[in-house]
């Protein structure tokens, strides 16, 4: 089993997201480089954890994103 992320980390990424929505994708090399951008995080383990809540928020976006559409295309 993988490692619980603590609610800090959540709330941090949750908050950059609502921010930032645009700039972070779902990679996680390309989100830890925007981090250094537009927050002074102290450590690098906490960057890449952040980093790692993030690319999970956005994949987790994108496929209610296109969930969504399927079913709007689809006639019932």
């Amino acid at each position: 089993m993988g490692k619980v992320r603590t609610e800090h980390i959540k709330r941090i990424a949750r908050e950059l997201v609502d921010r930032f929505p645009d700039k972070f994708s779902k990679d996680f090399e390309t989100n830890k480089k925007v981090l250094e951008t537009v927050a002074e995080i102290q450590t690098h383990k906490l960057r890449n954890r952040i980093a790692g809540y993030i690319t999970r928020l956005m994949t987790l976006m994108n496929s209610e994103e296109q969930k969504r559409e399927g079913d709007e295309t689809s006639p019932e």
